[in-house]
């Protein structure tokens, strides 16, 4: 994991370098939607059994690893999503409560089947999705903040959130709202990579890829592919991690 995107090559330290068993997509899920999802539940979450824990864009690259591992550690999952199929993905992660949100009314739901309100949510949409999981937060509640992706398109790449009833809203129930960045993390990373190569080696967990077959124009290869993987994202189409294909060059001098 090092700074820069979108290259065919990149020179690293090998001391930042992570051995993987085999080459295969799967185990890029695990490099940044992976520990994020695993530090930052384990860190700030404090998950048991029991606890209502809600994940949006669960069926996304890294909601679906902080579904699957909450169900690990005995909770009660309810994940957003944007269609049927996902619906169906999150199903068979575990997840307790599928919602998707193009046909149900995500805080209507919320509020008639947990009034009591939902003790964890990691948050990566932003927006209106984060205003709905403030309003469903219980006491002592915890929203952690992974992301907002509904606002990178804009020109402040932000979704704008109803921040001035924010203060009373957690005051009144003793909650809070937390960002996590893997960068401040990265003395517990190595860690949480060697933990998840193992569950995923032993068949405990599933990295969803997503390669682009069921896009319009077919799988994503190629640098100029990126364009288009980065649009399906956008449009809501993926299901777990978006990965393009680098085929090996022909004139490659490696």
């Amino acid at each position: 994991m090092t700074p820069g995107s979108f290259a065919e090559y990149t020179v690293v330290p090998a001391s930042t370098a992570i051995p993987v068993p085999a080459v295969k997509p799967e185990y890029l899920t695990l490099l940044v939607s992976g520990t994020t999802a695993y530090i930052s539940l384990k860190e700030l979450g404090e998950l048991s059994e029991g606890r209502k824990v809600l994940v949006t864009a669960a069926a996304g690259g890294t909601g679906q690893f902080a579904v699957q591992l909450a169900k690990k550690a005995e909770c009660h999952v309810i994940g957003t999503c944007s269609s049927d199929e996902k619906s169906a993905f999150l199903k068979s992660l575990g997840c307790d409560r599928p919602i998707n949100y193009n046909g149900e009314h995500v805080g209507a739901v919320l509020k008639q089947e947990y009034p009591r309100g939902v003790d964890v949510v990691y948050e990566s949409v932003g927006g209106a999705m984060f205003d709905l999981a403030v309003d469903a937060l219980a006491t002592k509640g915890r929203l952690i903040v992974i992301g907002f992706v509904s606002g990178y398109q804009t020109p402040t790449g932000l979704s704008p959130v109803k921040a001035v009833t924010l203060p009373a809203k957690l005051l009144k129930k003793s909650a809070s709202v937390q960002g996590f960045f893997l960068n401040h993390y990265l003395s517990k990373y190595r860690a949480a990579m060697d933990h998840l190569l193992k569950m995923y080696a032993s068949g405990e967990l599933v990295c969803k890829v997503d390669l682009g077959d069921l896009s319009a124009e077919g799988r994503f290869t190629g640098l100029e592919s990126v364009f288009r993987a980065v649009d399906y994202m956008y449009m809501r189409k993926n299901t777990g991690k978006i990965v393009v294909e680098l085929p090996h060059s022909v004139h490659s001098k490696l």
